[in-house]
């Protein structure tokens, strides 16, 4: 089983992926994010750090997934907090011109090379509650993050998954608090799980 959690910056995409691999004991892929040594300075000039912080992120995330898939290794489960592709929507959003056009390049010669999850759950919320949950989990580089960005950014994953051509769950994350409400965290683990029932159903 490979599930993979996606959704933009704040929807709590990490929580989640922690709580399904407690779960089903499956192996926990987190994305290297702090780690990223352009991203502080792309924050404070998205310009002139847009490629850097890009780059830097589809390859730690390319040896991340390929580390899992290597031949003669065996997981029975992975759940992961990010999709490959989203750093092409990322990307698309922050690159232009020539840059673009080598990101493209580099991410049309990654991409292949990686298998595809069983099921995406896509978290979304709206604008205003991404900036509470960004506000409220601290990281420094992120709390000047415009409400324009994370909006943009959401019209983008919307676009993204409108026309995704694999298993895919949606859930309206606003209203739901999956950290502090046993309740919350049950219903979607629930809605989850018959989702991947349905899957293995249809194969």
């Amino acid at each position: 089983m490979y599930v993979v959690v996606e959704g933009p910056i704040g929807v709590g995409k990490t929580s989640l992926a922690g709580r399904l691999a407690a779960r089903y004991s499956a192996e926990l892929n987190l994305e290297v994010v702090e780690e990223n040594p352009f991203l502080a300075k792309f924050y404070a000039q998205p310009e002139a750090y847009a490629f850097q912080v890009q780059a830097f992120f589809l390859l730690s995330r390319f040896k991340q997934l390929s580390a899992l898939w290597q031949p003669g290794l065996y997981r029975d489960s992975v759940v992961s907090d990010y999709l490959f592709d989203k750093d092409f929507i990322f990307a698309a959003m922050n690159l232009r011109d020539a840059e673009f056009a080598l990101y493209e390049d580099l991410y049309a010669h990654l991409s292949p090379r990686l298998p595809t999850p069983d099921l995406v759950v896509y978290l979304r919320a709206d604008t205003d509650e991404l900036l509470r949950r960004i506000a409220r989990r601290g990281r420094p580089f992120e709390q000047d993050m415009k409400a324009a960005y994370l909006a943009e950014l959401t019209a983008r994953y919307d676009e993204y998954f409108r026309t995704y051509a694999h298993p895919l769950l949606t859930i309206d994350a606003a209203g739901l608090d999956f950290v502090n409400n046993p309740e919350d965290e049950t219903r979607i683990l629930s809605r989850i799980h018959e989702a991947l029932r349905a899957g293995q159903a249809a194969d």
